[in-house]
Formats: structure tokens, C-alpha cells, sequence
């Protein structure tokens, strides 16, 4: 319906090109039929470049669609009162509805011409697009020895997705080339199993901080969404995927902690198992913090922000800065520093990017280095995060 709708826009504007008519017949059939093969073959335990293609075939027809949807239907709203006072007046020629307006459907065609060309730019490019976000954060109880302390954070990796290793070794070198003290990775290495991240290995074992690199899991890192033949099968990925972690450098937090020492004064790094509202909770934040002073400096690496609203910042310990992922801004929306920041996630997440502050305590949302179903990322760029600590009046 929406295809036949949308079609008179393409109608009105080229009455007379049956080539672009039938193009357009041509582009829309083909989505469908993409559409349908991509169900019949589709699978969690194995999800092929054929889902990504199908996403985002119907992402780069639906939207465009909508967008000229829009301006009919409201064309045709002024038509259906136009022909009703004329019909009321007595002055009406000819059909009820009067002749569609070329300006109307030109201009619609035109607006739907932004988001098809930014979409299509997404998917060829802005998926690799990397960006390094830098940020400052003053406290007053930071220890000196830790004054100008650098973090690099990165999230949602999802190696099961990437698919340019000359592109991905480039934002390898990015990070590398921030010269942090560690490297954090706040959760989701894979989409659904460990074996996605076994060709890359290699390239993920170059990053390199000379204090550490220690990493946490995300909901996707427990195959909780795809069928396993049995539950022995689910528990032996998730060992493979602990070994992975160890293979590419990183220390995995499982609800634990461990202290990043300097010129012998330290700081605790608390790492908790995924725990988000809606998903699941295997965090547990009590005993990843049992055993440290209530004194003592915290940054917490938790995979899903909604964990800062619903426990972290009413935690009896004062945590500093939690590090979360997890929302990739839903790779799509308009970021313009000092005007704009929107996507659809904010509509589920009221922190879903960027750097918060509440009640004393930071959250740093980051939006990820990978992506995840729709295979690019429109205005919301894959992020690479730096962070450097500061002493109030240092």
C-alpha cells in the first residue's frame, strides 16, 4: 500500500519517463524479494552479510517512502476539503479531487532524496567512520599520582558484523595512537557466539596501554539470543569466549574488582557482569564492591546505562565514573555540537550518549566501536572515547 501510495509522487513528477516509473517498480520488488529470502535463510547461529544486504535494503526504501507518505497524504487532506467546498458552493469542474500539485510531489521526492543518500552513505562508509570523543573530568578527591590519568574507553565491538579488515585495523591504530594509561572495553565483543571473533584475533591483540587492559561482558556475550543445542553447548561458547578475552590481552571483570596502581597510590576498577532494565541482570554490584574502602576512588565499567538510573548513583559507595555502552545511539540520529543531539534511542534511553552528571557521580555513555543488524551508522558515528582525570585546583 505504502508502495503504491508513495508511486504517485514519481508519477506526478515524470508523467511522461516510463524508465524512471519503472524503476521504481523495479527497486521495490526487489526489497521484497531480498526480503523474503533473507527470512527463509536466516539464522542466529550463523547471521551472514544476506541479513545485513536485507536490513539495509528495507531501511534504504522504507524511510524515503515515509517521508513522501507524508506529504501526499497531507496533499490529499487538502484536496478531499478543496472539492468538499466546492462541491458545498456550487463552483466545482470536473473531478471531486482536484489534479495532484507537481510542486508537492517534486519537493517530496527531493527531502526523501536526503535521508536514501545518507543511508546509503552509512552503509558504505559511516560504519568505519571512527571518531575519538575526548572529555575532562575534575574531582576533588582524585589521588595527585593519578593527576592527567588517560582511559580509552571503547564498547560493543560485535565482531560477528565487521566485514574491512584494512578499515578495522585503522580504528585499531586510532586507539593505539591515544596513548592512554589503559584501555576499557565495556561489553559485547560478539553478537551471538565466541566464533565470531576468532578472524580478528589478531587484529584486536595489537591494542596496547601500558597500565592494562580489562574489559566486562554485554548482553550479547551470553548467547542468550540464539537456540544451542543443549545448555552444555551455551556454557562451553561462553568459556571459549573467556578465553578470547584472555587471548587478545584483556582482564575480564565478572563482578569484581581490581586496583590500578601509580607511584604507589591506587584507584579501584570495579567490573559487573550485564545488568539492564528490560535485559538481563548477572551484575551484581554489592559484591564486585564488597571489599574496597568507602574512601577510595571508583570507576565502575557497566555495560547497560540504565544501570546508573536504577542502582549506581543511590549505591552507598560513591562510585566516580561509570563507563557504560550497550546503545550505539541506535546508529542513527543527528548530533550537531551546541544544537542538536537526537535518535530514537533517547526514546528508551534518557542516557544513551555522552558524558552525564548527577548527583556527584559521571556516567559516560559511549556509542560504540561496532554495529549491530543494520549494517551502518547514520549521523551516529562509532566512537572511540578518551577520558582524562583531573584534580579540582590541581
Amino acid at each position: 500500500m505504502i508502495d503504491c501510495y508513495t508511486y504517485q509522487a514519481f508519477k506526478t513528477t515524470f508523467p511522461s519517463q516510463t524508465w524512471v516509473k519503472i524503476g521504481y517498480w523495479l527497486f521495490s520488488i526487489l526489497v521484497y524479494a531480498y526480503l523474503v529470502y533473507g527470512i527463509l535463510t536466516f539464522s542466529r547461529e550463523a547471521m551472514n552479510p544476506n541479513f545485513g544486504t536485507m536490513v539495509s535494503l528495507m531501511i534504504l526504501s522504507l524511510v524515503p517512502k515515509l517521508i513522501i507518505l507524508t506529504f501526499l497524504v497531507g496533499e490529499d487532506v487538502l484536496r478531499f476539503f478543496t472539492g468538499s467546498f466546492q462541491s458545498f458552493s456550487g463552483s466545482r469542474q470536473g473531478d471531486f479531487l482536484p489534479d495532484r500539485r507537481k510542486f508537492i510531489s517534486q519537493t517530496a521526492l527531493v527531502l526523501s532524496a536526503i535521508p536514501f543518500v545518507g543511508i546509503l552513505h552509512g552503509v558504505l562508509i559511516g560504519k568505519y567512520r571512527y571518531r575519538v570523543m575526548k572529555h575532562t573530568l575534575e574531582f576533588d578527591d582524585l589521588p595527585e599520582e593519578f593527576e592527567g590519568f588517560r582511559i580509552t574507553q571503547i564498547s560493543d565491538i560485535h565482531s560477528g558484523s565487521f566485514d574491512d579488515k584494512k578499515k578495522l585495523e585503522y580504528g585499531i591504530d586510532l586507539i593505539n595512537q591515544q596513548k592512554s594509561d589503559v584501555i576499557l572495553f565495556t561489553g559485547d565483543l560478539v553478537n551471538n557466539h565466541a566464533g565470531e571473533m576468532e578472524p580478528w584475533v589478531e587484529t584486536f591483540k595489537k591494542l596496547h596501554a601500558p597500565m592494562g587492559k580489562y574489559s566486562i561482558l554485554g548482553n550479547h556475550d551470553y548467547g542468550d539470543y540464539m537456540y544451542w543445542p543443549s545448555q552444555e553447548a551455551k556454557a562451553e561458547n561462553l568459556k571459549r569466549l573467556f578465553e578470547v578475552q584472555k587471548e587478545l590481552g584483556f582482564k575480564l571483570l565478572r563482578n569484581e574488582n581490581v586496583k590500578i596502581r601509580k607511584d604507589g597510590a591506587s584507584i579501584d576498577l570495579i567490573g559487573v557482569e550485564n545488568w539492564g532494565k528490560g535485559f538481563a541482570q548477572y551484575g551484581d554490584l554489592a559484591k564486585a564492591a564488597s571489599n574496597l574502602s568507602a574512601e577510595s576512588f571508583k570507576i565502575l565499567m557497566s555495560h547497560d546505562p540504565s544501570h546508573f538510573d536504577e542502582e549506581v548513583k543511590q549505591f552507598a559507595q560513591h562510585i566516580h565514573l561509570t563507563l557504560s555502552g550497550h546503545t550505539h545511539g541506535m546508529q542513527f540520529g543527528i548530533e550537531i555540537p551546541g544544537w542538536i543531539k537526537w535518535s530514537p534511542s533517547s526514546l528508551r534511553y534518557p542516557k544513551w550518549a555522552g558524558l552525564y552528571e548527577e548527583m556527584g557521580r559521571y556516567l559516560h555513555v559511549n556509542r560504540g566501536f561496532g554495529f549491530l543488524a543494520f549494517p551502518g551508522r547514520v549521523g551516529i558515528w562509532p566512537e572511540i572515547t578518551v577520558l582524562a582525570l583531573k584534580r579540582k585546583n590541581a
